[in-house]
């Protein structure tokens, strides 16, 4: 017997999750627009503005810069695979599930790969990179920026220097910051940077951003083998979106239209702007969490990476109720941790559009309420409060310095 199966009603939830995050009005209404083909002149179109755009996201005038037709862990793949072949030596930064995704994917080369690690909620200690890759030839260094399994963001300027030290290149996992955090892809000599669209710059998932340096690109076409992977091969991939737009494959032409009306919603808004907006709405997250007797993955306050915080579960608390909870009554999406945080953390995204002062305040206080129904008890208010006390102080210190 044939089921009758209705038309799609998806609820509208508030995607407080470490990705995908919400996404504004007029992406959605660029997602409605006709299709045309891929090689269609008014695409090719779009496409210049849309690696326009990427390059400014990236703070970069890099030839190489495409969304590459992936999630974020396609972004992996190639960024890793494309450099890495027999007898290249790379070492890894591995502080989280997704910085450990990046060795797993290099350990499937045929290249040596070094796991330099760190525990889960602190960034790898350069140092560690320094005295690992002591007498060996080294041709990438990898790390992650934003590690969303654990809330930790990592300075890159330190991993530049060691790199430059031992004569690699140095490729980055922007996935969770791009748009959400401080990053000058040309400025901090980054030779390969990949990204994710769903997250802070708040398109839908499905486009794995990527730009590449001149060096990165050479190294890349002075190969002596073949990349492991056909699709993920940027040599060819580059000539799509390349002056020829030779054909590749069929990209997700509705996607991208998002992606890059996305994109002209961060460039209004401008990315320093946007910057400082995350970080003040993460500031009075964790101010209010704490103020709840509610405890941080990550110790550091500048180790933490303000589009995703790892909350502690407390003691005796159901983490997966709580998150039902919010879900059920408030359509409050939040995430709780996998691999050895699995039960221990919620995941709290505070990403691109979601990243509002009004989202703050609504999620303290249903996470209040919830908590005080599980049996946790904070100070009445205590949350909001706090909050309000760091955004009221931001713009006093706003004021004064114009």
């Amino acid at each position: 017997m044939t089921q009758h199966i209705g038309e799609l009603n998806p609820p509208m939830r508030l995607m407080m999750t470490p990705g995908p995050s919400s996404i504004d009005a007029r992406v959605y209404r660029a997602l409605a627009t006709p299709l045309v083909g891929h090689l269609d002149p008014y695409f090719r179109v779009v496409m210049d503005e849309t690696q326009q755009l990427l390059r400014q996201m990236f703070q970069t005038e890099s030839r190489i810069t495409f969304p590459l037709s992936a999630s974020g862990s396609g972004g992996i793949e190639a960024a890793v695979l494309n450099p890495l072949e027999e007898g290249d030596e790379a070492l890894i930064c591995v502080n989280g599930v997704f910085s450990e995704r990046m060795a797993i994917i290099a350990e499937r080369t045929p290249a040596r790969v070094t796991r330099v690690e760190a525990p889960y909620g602190r960034p790898v200690d350069p140092e560690d990179v320094r005295r690992a890759g002591k007498g060996k030839k080294v041709k990438i260094v990898g790390l992650a920026h934003g590690e969303t399994s654990t809330g930790v963001l990592t300075s890159i300027d330190a991993f530049r220097k060691v790199a430059d030290e031992l004569g690699a290149m140095l490729v980055v996992d922007t996935v969770a910051t791009l748009a959400g955090a401080p990053l000058h892809v040309d400025r901090q000599r980054i030779d390969i940077c990949f990204s994710g669209s769903q997250k802070a710059l708040s398109a839908p998932p499905g486009m794995s951003p990527i730009t590449v340096s001149t060096r990165a690109e050479e190294a890349i076409r002075a190969r002596k083998s073949k990349v492991q992977s056909w699709y993920f091969d940027l040599s060819s991939a580059m000539n799509y979106w390349g002056k020829d737009r030779l054909y590749h494959h069929t990209p997700p032409i509705s996607l991208i239209y998002a992606l890059r009306e996305a994109m002209r919603i961060v460039a209004e808004e401008g990315l320093e702007k946007r910057w400082e907006r995350h970080r003040q709405n993460e500031h009075a997250l964790t101010a209010g969490l704490e103020a709840m007797g509610i405890g941080l993955l990550v110790k550091n306050p500048a180790d933490r990476l303000p589009t995703v915080t790892a909350v502690l579960v407390p003691d005796g608390i159901d983490e997966v109720k709580v998150r039902n909870q919010l879900l059920d009554e408030f359509n409050i999406e939040t995430a709780g941790g996998f691999g050895p945080l699995k039960g221990k953390i919620w995941r709290v995204g505070l990403m691109g559009h979601v990243s509002q002062k009004g989202n703050v305040l609504l999620f303290l206080a249903a996470f209040e309420k919830v908590l005080l129904e599980n049996g946790y008890r904070a100070p009445a208010g205590a949350g909001v409060a706090a909050a309000i006390k760091c955004y009221s102080e931001a713009e006093t210190a706003a004021a004064v310095s114009r």
